[in-house]
């Protein structure tokens, strides 16, 4: 974080200061700012935030004890540092968010990207900052820190030498992009797409698309909205920039994107496609397996390309990125047993565009095997996409299909269903038992995918089958 006086921070937290030891209200504190108390280092600041499990307060001892400067708390702790008492700790945390992006931003060249949509959001922000780093100094989230807490974590390690700070937004509710997206009113706004990802919370696929629109609305003035063409919901975002006066940049394989794929071609070593940009057909070799990847190659390079990037040098180091991120469309394994683990994040999009790599990527004389967990929030339409899963899997003749868990069963029944016979679908309740029937199953030429949402928990069984094949 950027220097700051305990005044500053109680003024910008609206808290209270408790001064300890020596401390003065003049007293700077610039260490980094974290709400895991193991993190904490000597000048570091500690945010007690109350959880679902523990609450933070228990832990602003060992935060002293490892040298932190400034606990941020709810209430007094009998622990010797100085503390600032707000009413609210997280929102304590988005105040000083704002706060430390607001200096940096009025005396440096910053540069904010905002990006939300249903699926990825965090591979097109790790393929973003692959293209800026190169350009100066960039800050981007640690995995997925896209939540009331996460977002902010992110933003408050942002210094005067930061060009670019590029911001992930998801939400699980309306209201909660504004608000996130509203710290720091992003230069550019990326909307990927609108999928049925969380539409529980939001009560639909319509409140979904009205949820990702906020990004748009927090774009500052004479900012440009990034959106993709090939999702209508997402299209039609582009009234609401213009209503604000923004430029308009598309991405996609539709007429009229500005930066435009095609002949697209996915293979078991990547996915190549050709990129229309401004006037110039740009080849791209994409190490990430999967041809949705692309989509969200297109959204860094069309943001880049706002920020004023080369397209040309943006696409030489979206060449480079070998893993979007652990656990997405990870290559584990070894050439015999090739094992994909997928299982960070599951929508009914994701899930089906993990199956169709599958099938895309499996040779002649190699055998598809699709090991998959529930997907969540999907509110009234679980079952239903859970079904249709089943049914895709059986219909790309995938001819081993391994359920996992109790949530993802009518998934099982329905390829059961579709007419998947002979053992070609097995159910099992736990990973534990799944993992002793697939060391065992698996064979040389066999491509598996491991595809769940989080909190399944196939990831780790995707790690163990990688293991056990390397």
């Amino acid at each position: 974080m950027i220097a700051l006086s305990l005044a500053e921070i109680a003024a910008a937290t609206r808290g209270e200061l408790i001064r300890h030891g020596d401390d003065t209200p003049e007293t700077m504190v610039s260490g980094t700012v974290d709400t895991d108390s193991r993190n904490t280092a000597r000048g570091d600041i500690f945010v007690a935030k109350p959880g679902a499990h523990t609450d933070g307060h228990r832990f602003v001892g060992t935060a002293a004890d490892q040298g932190a400067a400034l606990a941020i708390v709810e209430h007094v702790v009998d622990a010797p540092v100085t503390q600032i008492v707000v009413a609210d700790a997280v929102a304590a945390l988005s105040d000083l968010a704002r706060e430390v992006v607001s200096r940096v931003r009025a005396n440096g060249p910053l540069k904010i990207v905002g990006i939300t949509g249903s699926n990825g959001k965090t591979t097109t922000k790790n393929m973003l900052r692959t293209i800026l780093e190169q350009e100066g100094e960039t800050v981007a989230p640690v995995a997925s820190f896209n939540n009331a807490v996460g977002a902010p974590l992110t933003m408050l390690r942002v210094n005067h030498d930061t060009a670019y700070l590029v911001c992930e937004f998801g939400a699980d509710a309306p209201g909660q992009i504004a608000r996130l997206a509203g710290l720091v009113t992003p230069d550019v706004g990326v909307v990927l797409m609108v999928g049925l990802s969380h539409a529980g919370g939001f009560g639909g696929i319509e409140q979904t698309a009205l949820a990702k629109r906020e990004l748009v609305e927090q774009v500052r003035p004479g900012g440009t909205a990034v959106l993709n063409i090939d999702d209508s919901r997402v299209a039609a975002m582009a009234a609401t920039a213009e209503e604000r006066g923004l430029e308009v940049r598309f991405f996609g394989e539709g007429d009229g994107s500005d930066v435009r794929a095609r002949d697209l071609v996915v293979t078991a070593s990547g996915t190549h496609a050709t990129l229309d940009v401004d006037g110039s057909a740009l080849p791209l070799h994409l190490r990430v397996l999967g041809a949705h990847h692309v989509k969200n190659a297109m959204a860094a390079l069309t943001a880049a390309v706002a920020l004023g990037v080369s397209p040309a040098d943006a696409v030489a180091r979206l060449e480079t990125i070998e893993l979007a991120e652990r656990w997405r469309m990870q290559v584990m394994g070894s050439q015999s047993v090739r094992i994909i683990n997928d299982a960070y994040n599951a929508s009914p999009d994701a899930m089906q565009a993990a199956l169709r790599t599958l099938a895309q990527i499996t040779g002649e004389g190699e055998r598809m095997v699709a090991v998959l967990g529930a997907m969540s929030e999907l509110g009234e339409r679980d079952v239903e996409e859970h079904q249709k899963i089943g049914l895709l899997a059986v219909r790309l003749r995938i001819p081993r299909i391994v359920v996992v868990g109790s949530d993802a069963r009518p998934l099982f029944l329905s390829a059961i269903a579709e007419g998947s016979w002979s053992d070609e679908a097995v159910f099992f309740e736990t990973a534990d038992e799944a993992y002793e029937y697939l060391k065992d199953e698996l064979r040389d030429g066999d491509r598996v995918l491991v595809k769940s949402s989080n909190a399944a928990g196939l990831r780790n069984l995707g790690d163990r089958l990688g293991d056990l094949f390397s």
